[in-house]
């Protein structure tokens, strides 16, 4: 039994090791029928001129192979045909050489006539064909891949670099008609941008001197270059000597390999020669590629090939493309069998693989010499990056980067950015600087007699000027303007007068003052970025003092309030009499020592309260005294009542009796513009006036018909409108800061409403000329170290006056002012009206009270004559009492002196 166990498990070991020796043989059957021959050829066609591109071909197919990780069990062999640059008909003999050599793919030839060709034959027999040239189809055979930069994203970066560089005008030079189809792009963004682009083709055989005397007489700086990488040093040298190739004059090469050309004779002569390069120079295979480049030369017998310091962009493409190539490659071999047969071209049986060949191809992502190669889904490459490169003295410089990325675009480097922009343009150059007398910009110094030049000017100008040339390292000349004005168009001579027309005429170099930045003026001449903000408002004198009224105490409280105390008043009153009435402790006995006296009497009677509650009113008080709890608690409530509108009364009337209020005849434009009786207008020779003229809002049409209609308005400067305002009855429209520093000065001055509108001031060159970016560049500096606030408020607020307005400001804010009789003469009109009220109830009183006395009108005439006597004599205090004629009958004298009557019934004590 147990043999036959042993027996068994003896027979079963020794199935299994069989059963795994024959997978393991059939596995290594499969994986042999599965995977690439040992050898894979690549075809690789290259014209006349071409070693360098042949060579590194061959070193990259060789470096393929050290590699382990890409292909490990294949090796690749560079499969290499020679041919004439323009012979079509020797290309096709070649391509099917290489055919039927069995090849994997075909890299090259560089030629466009011989490469269509090739194409051609490839697409037909389904081989991959890999190009690293400029090819203008919007369309990829199925067959194709283009390692180099889609036409339309690289001409997407040309355009962004000359919108960096702000040129609006310029010229494209070309010498094939290739270059016009590269170029054709600017002319689709030259209607989108308002640019003005002019072409030149040079003449075929001809010096490009021809062309570029063509391209001088239109005086344009901004020049395009699109020729071939070899005549780029002749082109530039026949730029040279026609005079383009000057410190104001850009050029912008289309070509990627312009690192590859010789410019030591370019270096000095401070022109700046941008372009871009598709090259990653930091990529650690360029640099052992040209580390072993003498070594490579002499194994591929190619010693006549000196090392170059970069190599040209479409050998690199080469490079990258046997990567991508290999890659590929491996990928087909993990995933399907294939075979490599050679293939005939006349019997036309195409590749089985060689679609799936490329389509494995397109989707591959790598970093190789050429930066990151990567394509769409049309085998276009669209991912990639180019280092902007500019000519310096130390030769050809990368000062930043452009990213097809939305959004991204040219990202110049701040150390170079200036450079870019002309930074030695202005360096130890003397320009003249044109401007115009107006404070606070250039004013003559008090001693402007004893001095000369520059010495005798001052101002917000002037400053800034001088500020901007220690940045810029340069020197000026101020000259004032001889027309004395800023510059207006003549329509019908089509010339310029003012500051304008002296930098068209070329009699200045730079133009500041408060120099408006129109539209109309950008067309003839360049402006810098503004140096100060502004818009038109109104000048208007400060309106007059709002007329006083006898009466003004009783504006704290409005009628209505007045009307509720009031009411208040009489209600209390009203109710302190019913409830003194209602209450038993009001009354007591007037004759505490006659207890037999039943009488009681009550103090609150109707007349009474009301002088109770008015003494209350005025914080005097009465002799009348509450003595219930029920007319002390209303007594108590309206004292509180009193306490609160007594203390609001008082502190609101010192407010209103203190605080000056103005009327404004007019608020704004609109409301300027719909009277009479007050005139206005403006400079006739500036910007202000071709801002109304100019304008389609019906509100300042009707300003500027006004003016038109009315030529007197029109002041001949800023300094003449202010003086009209100051003389009363005129508005004056100018700019804001020249308001915001009358106002300063000017204490009766003022600005009504808002902006019209919105502009700045700038400094004005000439057109096209290379100090107005340099000088913008100059003013961002100022602005952001806070120069420009600092110029302003020394010349707003503290130089020739400043802030004395601001002074009166805060002394009449911190101080009280005094009240004349029109702020309180009405209490003195209350005061009299009362007396005298009171002077005549004082009669009526009289008169009532002797009507019993005297029995006719006579004789009250005479009691009212004998009294008026007595008290006017001032003798004495006391007098005798009177009796009522009727009663007592007595007709005898009556004087002071006589005895008093006894006091008996029929009396009436006075």
């Amino acid at each position: 039994m147990l043999l036959h166990f042993q027996r068994s498990t003896f027979e079963a070991w020794h199935l299994n090791k069989m059963l795994f020796i024959y997978i393991s043989i059939i596995s290594a059957i499969i994986h042999q029928i599965n995977s690439f021959p040992s050898v894979l050829r690549i075809g690789g066609l290259f014209s006349d001129g071409e070693e360098e591109q042949e060579l590194v071909f061959k070193y990259a197919v060789d470096r393929i192979n050290s590699d382990t990780t890409i292909l490990p069990r294949s090796a690749l062999v560079a499969q290499v045909e020679h041919f004439g640059s323009e012979d079509s008909f020797r290309a096709d003999k070649k391509v099917c050489g290489l055919l039927h050599a069995g090849v994997a793919a075909i890299l090259g030839p560089l030629s466009d006539s011989t490469s269509m060709h090739v194409q051609s034959i490839c697409d037909a027999l389904e081989i991959p064909h890999i190009e690293t040239r400029w090819d203008i189809s919007s369309h990829r055979e199925e067959l194709s891949i283009n390692l180099y930069p889609k036409p339309a994203v690289l001409a997407r970066a040309y355009i962004d670099l000359v919108k960096y560089l702000g040129w609006k005008q310029f010229c494209v030079a070309y010498e094939d008609n290739d270059g016009l189809v590269r170029l054709q792009e600017f002319l689709k963004q030259a209607q989108k941008n308002d640019w003005s682009v002019k072409f030149y083709k040079f003449r075929p055989g001809k010096p490009y001197r021809e062309t570029y005397w063509k391209i001088k007489k239109t005086e344009i700086t901004n020049i395009v270059l699109d020729i071939r990488t070899e005549n780029i040093n002749r082109a530039l040298k026949h730029a040279q000597q026609v005079g383009l190739l000057t410190e104001k004059h850009n050029y912008l090469v289309t070509s990627l390999d312009l690192h590859t050309v010789d410019l030591e004779d370019f270096k000095f002569g401070k022109t700046k020669i941008s372009s871009f390069r598709l090259i990653d120079t930091s990529s650690t295979e360029l640099i052992t590629l040209l580390d072993e480049w003498s070594s490579i030369s002499t194994r591929y017998g190619r010693r006549t090939i000196n090392p170059p310091e970069s190599i040209r962009t479409d050998t690199a493409l080469i490079y990258d493309a046997v990567k991508l190539l290999a890659t590929a490659l491996q990928d087909l071999d993990q995933s399907q069998s294939i075979d490599i047969t050679p293939i005939s071209c006349e019997n036309g049986l195409p590749w089985l693989h060689g679609s799936s060949l490329l389509n494995y191809m397109r989707p591959i992502t790598f970093r190789g010499i050429t930066g990151l190669v990567a394509f769409d889904q049309l085998g276009f490459r669209s991912s990639f990056t180019l280092d902007v490169m500019t000519v310096s003295e130390d030769g050809l410089q990368k000062i930043g980067i452009w990213n097809p990325e939305e959004g991204k675009g040219v990202n110049i480097s701040d150390a170079w950015r200036a450079f870019l922009f002309q930074t030695h343009a202005l360096e130890n150059k003397t320009v003249v600087v044109t401007t115009i007398l107006n404070e606070p910009f250039a004013m003559l110094k008090g001693s402007a007699r004893e001095k000369s030049q520059n010495e005798r000017y001052e101002g917000y100008a002037i400053d800034l000027i001088d500020e901007l040339s220690k940045v810029l390292l340069f020197k000026y000349i101020f000259r004032e303007v001889k027309d004395e004005a800023y510059g207006t168009l003549n329509e019908t001579t089509g010339e310029w007068n003012g500051m304008i027309g002296e930098l068209i005429r070329g009699e200045a170099d730079l133009a500041i003052a408060d120099l408006t930045i129109t539209s109309k003026r950008e067309e003839a001449v360049d402006f810098t970025l503004p140096f100060m903000n502004t818009g038109i408002s109104i000048l208007f004198r400060k309106p007059t003092k709002k007329v006083t009224t006898l009466f003004s105490f009783l504006s704290p409280f409005s009628m209505v309030v007045w009307v509720y105390v009031v009411g208040a008043y009489v209600g209390v009153s009203v109710i302190l009499f019913v409830v003194g009435r209602l209450s038993p402790y009001e009354w007591d006995n007037p004759h505490p020592c006659r207890q037999d006296d039943q009488v009681l009497e009550n103090d609150f009677s109707l007349l009474n309260s009301f002088w109770f509650t008015i003494g209350s009113l005025m914080q005097q008080g009465s002799d009348l005294a509450p003595k219930s709890m029920s007319t002390r608690t209303i007594a108590g409530i309206w004292y509180f009542f009193t306490l609160i509108m007594i203390s609001s009364y008082t502190a609101n009337l010192a407010a209103f009796l203190t605080v000056e209020k103005v009327v404004y005849p007019i608020e704004d434009a609109k409301d300027l513009s719909m009277q009479t009786e007050i005139e206005y207008g403006c400079v006739k020779s500036g910007s202000t006036c071709g801002f109304f003229k100019d304008s389609n809002l019906t509100v300042y049409r009707r300003m500027y018909e006004f003016m038109i209609s009315h030529p007197y308005v029109f002041a001949a400067s800023g300094a003449d409108g202010k003086k009209r305002v100051l003389n009363g009855n005129y508005a004056f429209l100018m700019e804001s800061a020249s308001i915001e520093y009358a106002i300063e000065r000017e204490c009766n001055l003022t600005q009504i409403g808002g902006l019209l509108d919105n502009k700045g001031y700038g400094i004005a060159t000439r057109r096209n000329s290379p100090y107005s970016r340099l000088l913008s560049q100059g003013i961002l500096q100022l602005q952001e170290r806070g120069v420009l606030h600092t110029l302003k408020d020394r010349w707003w607020k503290q130089k020739r006056g400043g802030g004395a307005c601001a002074d009166d400001a805060k002394k009449g804010s911190s101080s009280v002012t005094e009240l004349s009789l029109g702020n309180v003469g009405g209490v003195f009109v209350v005061l009299v009206g009362g007396l005298s009220f009171s002077i005549l109830m004082a009669v009526c009183e009289f008169m009532w009270r002797a009507r019993k006395i005297a029995p006719d009108r006579k004789s009250m005439c005479d009691e009212m004559v004998r009294d008026l006597k007595f008290a006017l004599s001032c003798q004495s205090s006391t007098k005798p009492a009177r009796t009522s004629i009727r009663y007592a009958g007595y007709t005898g004298p009556d004087n002071v002196h006589e005895k008093p009557a006894p006091s008996m019934p029929g009396f009436i004590n006075y």
